[in-house]
């Protein structure tokens, strides 16, 4: 099977599942038809059954469609393990008051027979078109919600079974590549020494505001194992551009004035630099060790060709060099990699 080269960008499509803001059915075909427009072939869209409880996928398909894209010209990545059910409360119960004006709710489904039902609706969602690369979303908070230790041991096993099923999918032909998405790179370093993975989604973790050493070396290793990797959440769930939330937690200028602190300062180098906080964030998340792309979600069709374009964007040197002399980011990393 042919291997899969990752252009720069690849399109996230929370914002499709109407994550923080509710977008109008043209807000969003007018962001999918700025990410093919401005991208080589195949354009690739980075999805999930949780964005949305599956709206994401079913605008992105219902997008697709009416822009008459080629099936040869898109490549869909579906993080598996959320499975769309009916909304019986006031709001979903998965990440209560970060998606908005949905009219369903989603479940974690993470098992052999879980996650090929996940894959089937998704596929379902997406209409025409269909999920060829595969991976187990949040394996991390899965095993976070494990109730003692027998029960993380019976939930790392519904893991594996998952991955199980995701490989008889690629043996049959049905799916291109195997990976993960993760916030949390431990989880994604332990299931790496169990299963056999293309390409790696690491979430939240290797941004400009956060990169610890333990998770560059990792990085390094599978970056020596020829397993791609895919680096998202550079903003840090958009905080680092101006959200209020962090990692997808609202916070505190009070409780969390550090936090607030460290971003008033890092505001303040890239306007003498005469660069922009966003520039930043996206030229850092690329340049680290084996990363291949960089996924990036927008609400705005306009900022789609400024993304794209920014992917190939240099920094001064003097930039990283006072970023890292002000502590804003690891000196070692500044000098070794930047």
């Amino acid at each position: 099977m042919e291997k899969i080269i990752f252009p720069k960008v690849i399109f996230g499509t929370s914002g499709l599942g109407n994550l923080y803001v509710p977008l109008s059915d043209e807000a969003k075909l007018a962001i999918v038809a700025q990410s093919i427009k401005c991208s080589r072939k195949p354009v690739v869209f980075d999805s999930a059954g949780k964005y949305g409880a599956g709206l994401a996928l079913e605008s992105l398909g219902r997008s697709l469609k009416q822009l008459n894209v080629s099936h040869s010209d898109v490549l869909i990545s579906n993080k598996l393990g959320w499975l769309r059910t009916e909304l019986k409360t006031a709001e979903p119960t998965f990440e209560p008051g970060v998606w908005r004006d949905l009219k369903h709710d989603a479940v974690q489904k993470i098992s052999y027979e879980g996650i090929l039902e996940c894959y089937e609706q998704g596929n379902e969602l997406l209409g025409d078109y269909r999920a060829e690369l595969v991976s187990v979303h949040d394996p991390d908070e899965y095993l976070a919600a494990a109730k003692n230790e027998a029960d993380q041991m019976q939930r790392y096993q519904d893991i594996l079974e998952a991955y199980r099923a995701l490989h008889e999918l690629k043996q049959q032909g049905k799916v291109k590549a195997i990976g993960v998405g993760s916030k949390d790179w431990r989880i994604i370093k332990r299931i790496t020494r169990d299963v056999g993975l293309d390409w790696v989604m690491i979430a939240n973790s290797m941004t400009i505001h956060s990169h610890p050493v333990e998770l560059v070396e990792f990085m390094q290793e599978l970056e020596n194992q020829e397993i791609a990797i895919i680096n998202s959440a550079v903003f840090n769930g958009g905080f680092l551009t101006g959200s209020a939330y962090y990692n997808y937690n609202l916070k505190d200028p009070v409780k969390d004035k550090d936090l607030y602190h460290w971003r008033a300062l890092f505001y303040r180098l890239c306007k003498d630099f005469n660069i922009t906080p966003v520039d930043a964030c996206i030229v850092f998340g690329l340049k680290a060790p084996g990363v291949k792309s960089i996924a990036l979600n927008t609400t705005n069709a306009d900022r789609v060709a400024l993304n794209v374009a920014i992917a190939s964007l240099k920094i001064p040197g003097g930039f990283w060099n006072e970023m890292g002399e002000r502590g804003l980011i690891n000196k070692a990393f500044a000098s070794a990699y930047l």
